[in-house]
């Protein structure tokens, strides 16, 4: 880990710049923007470099839509087989695991019956379709929209057929999705990192947690657009070693709210390029 710190000292001297200007784009999903991650890790790396790390905040497959028409340097996104599928085409320089949380089921607390909140997902959604109680989904293409469909989909629910009725679809990000299932007091799927920095919970709890198919790994894809500046791509070279550095797992790790930690880094040591 310590050879890749190395070797970006050795591109660029960390604090000093030929252009106060320059930033590169980071596609992102909405979890780790609303989060709060962003705020906390961002400063640090362009202390260390000088760059400057702009951030658009979408659903997983929104973000890699960008990138692949040249809107993007950079992507942290949710959706492993997307990610890897995006390179293969052409789009990304590579795919690096980056870090982990987990998603939970939250919803009204009455909904926790026996208060154990380590049952089978896919039977609870399974539940909630047979006693149409409202899911509020966030119908976007995101990572965590992906996951939730994946669930649907071992349930054997046929969610298309219920959208309207006990299904209903937002089409917008985590912290958006979220008030609208606690104003209706529907169940809905988030990510960990997401719901610990959440405000707005009300009386609400997460239901249904720790199954192995719950598990969010996050990557990181250096973008590879056909119009992409040089510059650019070796400055979203140099972020994606960082994030993989030591510097950048004690970083990701460190950051926590009200002592919980919300991601953490798992990258094998591989180096962007």
């Amino acid at each position: 880990m310590v050879k890749y710190a190395l070797m970006i000292l050795s591109i660029i001297p960390f604090g000093v710049t030929s252009d106060s200007n320059q930033f590169i784009t980071l596609q992102s999903t909405t979890s780790t923007e609303n989060s709060g991650l962003y705020d906390f890790l961002l400063p640090a790396f362009t202390a260390e470099s000088g760059i400057k790390v702009r951030v658009v905040a979408v659903g997983t497959g929104q973000a890699l839509r960008n990138a692949r028409n040249g809107d993007g340097d950079i992507l942290i996104t949710h959706a492993r087989e997307a990610e890897e599928r995006f390179v293969r085409s052409g789009f990304g320089l590579n795919r690096r695991d980056l870090m982990f949380n987990d998603f939970v089921i939250v919803g009204p607390p009455e909904a926790l019956g026996d208060k154990s909140k380590n049952r089978n997902p896919v039977d609870f959604f399974r539940n909630i379709a047979e006693k149409e109680r409202i899911f509020v989904s966030r119908g976007d293409d995101s990572g965590t929209h992906k996951k939730e469909l994946e669930l649907w989909t071992r349930a054997d629910v046929d969610v298309v057929a219920a959208s309207g009725r006990w299904y209903r679809e937002t089409g917008t990000g985590m912290g958006a999705t979220l008030n609208i299932a606690i104003g209706m007091g529907a169940f809905t799927l988030t990510d960990r990192g997401t719901w610990i920095s959440f405000k707005n919970k009300s009386d609400f709890e997460i239901i249904v947690e720790g199954a192995d198919i719950l598990h969010n790994q996050y990557g990181v894809v250096v973008a590879t657009p056909k119009n992409q500046e040089p510059s650019k791509r070796q400055n979203a070279i140099i972020f994606c070693n960082w994030l993989l550095s030591e510097a950048g797992r004690a970083q990701i790790n460190s950051f926590a709210i009200n002592g919980e930690q919300l991601f953490y880094a798992n990258g094998d040591g591989s180096a962007c390029e």
